[in-house]
């Protein structure tokens, strides 16, 4: 059985997150988080030990790399969907959500109170993102540790065999059919598969200036969920399923 057939589509949990630098500034850390961020930028650039790195550098890759680091970053917004049968018919309808905070542990707090009470059975449950496996799942399980909160057992996989992960489904990875060589972005996709892509006015760049200068977690949650829907999409597509129409989507406030 593939990837795209092992679970109903009626259980699986949709997922996107955005994440930002942990400061609005480079010189707002402490001394010690600047220079293992020094570090960091060394093996970024792939700069030889000999070689420095001056000040402005390490400032200017904080603002534009940081927030793709767990340890120097943090999360905005953690949007999902979830597909549900209409009510009094048969056609799948689409519910979005969005936790958006500026306490990132009421954020994580919120999504593993979602995860304990409705998805909390990897046999029967799975989640679903576009790279979840590489960068979405490991980023919310370290920043929930940091945050020194307990992991729902749906993300608790530290250590766990491929098999026993199972309920993590990457279009990526599904994408990929053995082939590592290359990333393969959402947005590709989506266009390779003819996907309608609403227009929107940020990008993924943009989502950490629009946090620490706009502080607009509401224009955050909105292009967060238009990834999640544009997953949802894809996932359709690679089942042969046809896309959602615009009515059989619903954003939940």
């Amino acid at each position: 059985m593939s990837a795209f057939d092992t679970y109903d589509l009626y259980n699986i949990l949709f997922l996107d997150i955005e994440t930002v630098p942990g400061f609005a500034e480079f010189e707002e850390m402490n001394e010690e988080l600047q220079e293992l961020w020094g570090i960091k930028c060394r093996s970024i650039l792939r700069k030889p030990a000999d070689e420095e790195i001056s000040y402005d550098e390490m400032a200017e890759l904080f603002r534009l790399r940081a927030g793709i680091y767990a340890e120097f970053a943090k999360i905005v917004c953690i949007s999902v969907g979830f597909i549900t049968r209409q009510p009094g018919s048969d056609e799948p309808l689409l519910r979005l959500k969005s936790f958006s905070n500026h306490l990132e542990a009421s954020i994580l707090d919120d999504f593993s109170e979602v995860l304990s009470k409705h998805f909390n059975n990897p046999d029967k449950f799975a989640l679903c993102g576009h790279n979840i496996r590489e960068f979405d799942i490991p980023y919310i399980c370290r920043r929930m540790m940091i945050n020194q909160l307990p992991l729902p057992k749906m993300i608790d996989i530290a250590g766990k065999k491929p098999w026993e992960t199972k309920h993590m489904l990457d279009t990526m990875e599904m994408w990929k059919f053995g082939d590592i060589k290359n990333y393969t972005s959402l947005r590709l996709l989506t266009a390779v598969f003819d996907i309608p892509s609403p227009k929107d006015d940020i990008s993924g760049a943009d989502v950490a200036g629009v946090y620490w200068e706009e502080r607009d977690l509401d224009r955050i949650a909105t292009y967060c969920e238009k990834d999640v829907l544009a997953t949802v999409q894809l996932f359709l597509r690679m089942k042969r399923m046809p896309l959602l129409r615009n009515d059989q989507i619903v954003v939940v406030r």
